[in-house]
């Protein structure tokens, strides 16, 4: 519960003022239905009685009749004004929610973020905030505006009709709803969980069976993930219809405690009226109020059925909106002069070393090649110096002044990374260049000449040959120049490479390291090599074991 008030906070921040307005107008809504159907049914006894009496012919029908439509008319309009505000302040707030999550996974720790790169974790990003629209509007502002109500019929009750039937009413509803509502949620937030992980299991088979379906049709498993997909979305439906069982049962439970206040509430009344201590108009009127307050209740169905989903949901956000801690430097060094001193990195959540005592430096203008077998560091070194991987000791400087402390723009704005793993985004060509910075068409070409894909992307169409999902219509050598055209494009005094001429023949490496020198002739380069070209080009190599 306290992430689903820390988000409801967050909401009401946002918004606050039509929040307010919305949980207002709420109010008046639930006021104003339950004094309608109070003054109906004191209406209609008065005038039953004074009848009765005769003395009907000299009873004010004009003003009880006109509080009766002003109430009827005002809680409508009340109704569409609550609406209005509440869902469209909850929807502004969420577009605002959202935009402060995609920031907040931007500025994320690297290890972090590429979690995040898999089809489930990025249906969470939107189905979380999805999922939050009821916290407002079903959860937090019902509950207020019923429990305010709730108080204004316990002073309206005691004053107009007694105090025992203020009691028996508000106390009953009170104490009632919480029993009911604290059964249905030990029912439902298990099964709404369980609901929300089959939901998220079925996209994410789907997703994987639509963007794999040529290789699941080609070994065979087409109709095997098919299968998968729909028997998630099979336990889906089946535990939304247990959820749905529950709901049912909690509706009725609810109209049970209804008819049981009412009924007290009539009872207590009659008494009273036998008693002479009241009149028969007043114990309708606390009857039909009574009857009226249900309506209070009736959110808790819907509520307590997704309290699971929007907690759990609430509860990813706010962990993912925690601010990452901001390391600003008083200055930014003039040189970029690569310093690794005695450093030891460990493997991600484990104290096992990948590498120790390492020290290694790099000029402006010189290329060192790191080679090694698989596993014995390269990449994590490369993400070290970028400063996406946490350093166990030692020390990495660029400039004279550690990484870990320069401004994240003034770093990514010197130093540039190439990883293993780049993603091309459907689009075109120039699209895809420019995702690094504004450039000309001249400047596009002229790094597109550099990697040796000049030839190949007039062929494809030019600047405007369109990129498929994932950089389809492009090979894997192509795809990954096209990075590293990108990547050059930011014209880097600190260039990091992964093995940048993966699935390149020896010839087209050759010519790819040579541009990219010739391009930066005066950037200091450090690649993790693999291959006699990459190793060739380097002024020094450093081996590690």
């Amino acid at each position: 519960m306290t992430a689903l008030w820390a988000v409801f906070a967050m909401i009401l921040h946002d918004q606050r003022t039509a929040l307010l307005r919305g949980a207002a107008l709420s109010l008046v809504v639930l006021a104003m239905g339950v004094a309608l159907l109070g003054l109906s049914g004191w209406f209609i006894t008065a005038a039953a009685a004074a009848g009765l009496a005769g003395t009907g012919a000299v009873f004010d029908v004009f003003r009880p009749s006109a509080m009766v439509r002003f109430l009827a008319l005002g809680r409508a309009a009340a109704r569409y004004g609550e609406r209005v505000l509440t869902h469209d302040a909850t929807l502004r707030a969420l577009e605002t929610l959202r935009a402060r999550l995609l920031v907040a996974h931007l500025a994320a720790p690297h290890a972090r973020m590429i979690r995040i790169r898999g089809a489930q974790a990025l249906n969470r990003l939107t189905a979380d905030i999805d999922a939050l629209d009821g916290v407002p509007l079903r959860l937090v502002l019902p509950l207020i505006a019923g429990a305010l109500a709730q108080i204004l019929a316990l002073a309206a009750l005691w004053l107009l009709v007694a105090p025992g039937v203020a009691l028996w009413v508000v106390g009953g509803y009170m104490l009632g709803a919480a029993v009911i509502f604290w059964r249905m949620a030990a029912v439902s937030v298990p099964l709404s969980r369980r609901a929300e992980t089959a939901a998220q299991a079925f996209r994410s088979r789907m997703i994987d069976l639509i963007r794999a379906r040529r290789d699941l049709a080609v070994y065979g498993r087409l109709q095997a993930q098919a299968a998968a997909a729909m028997a998630a979305e099979a336990r889906r439906q089946a535990l939304r219809r247990g959820l749905d069982r529950a709901e049912r049962w909690t509706g009725a439970a609810l109209a049970a405690l209804a008819s049981l206040v009412a009924a007290g509430a009539l009872g207590i009344g009659m008494a009273l009226v036998q008693a002479g201590r009241i009149q028969p108009a007043f114990a309708a009127l606390g009857f039909f109020a009574a009857l009226a307050l249900a309506e209070t209740l009736m959110p808790l169905r819907r509520a307590a059925a997704d309290l699971g989903r929007m907690a759990d949901a609430a509860r990813r956000v706010a962990r993912d909106l925690a601010p990452p801690p901001l390391l600003v430097a008083d200055g930014v060094p003039e040189g970029t002069a690569l310093c690794v001193a005695d450093v030891t990195l460990h493997r991600p959540g484990s104290d096992q070393p990948i590498l120790s005592g390492l020290s290694l430096r790099v000029a402006a203008g010189e290329t060192v090649a790191i080679t090694g077998a698989s596993g014995s560091g390269k990449s994590s070194l490369l993400l070290a110096v970028a400063g996406l991987h946490p350093l166990a000791a030692g020390r990495i400087a660029l400039g004279g002044l550690a990484v870990a402390d320069w401004p994240e723009a003034s770093l990514r704005a010197v130093l540039t990374l190439l990883p293993q793993r780049s993603a091309l985004m459907e689009g075109t060509v120039a699209e895809a260049l420019r995702l690094a910075t504004e450039a000309d068409d001249a400047q596009l070409w002229q790094v597109l000449a550099a990697v040796q894909l000049e030839g190949v992307i007039r062929a494809k169409g030019g600047l405007s040959a369109r990129i498929g999902p994932r950089g389809e219509g492009f090979s894997g050598g192509e795809a990954r120049r096209l990075a590293l055209a990108r990547a050059l494009l930011r014209r880097p005094q600190q260039l990091l490479l992964d093995e940048p001429t993966e699935g390149l023949d020896d010839a087209t490496a050759a010519a790819v390291l040579q541009g990219i020198r010739r391009l930066l002739p005066e950037a200091a380069i450090l690649i993790a090599a693999h291959r006699h070209a990459e190793i060739d080009i380097a002024d020094r190599v450093l081996a590690l074991r």
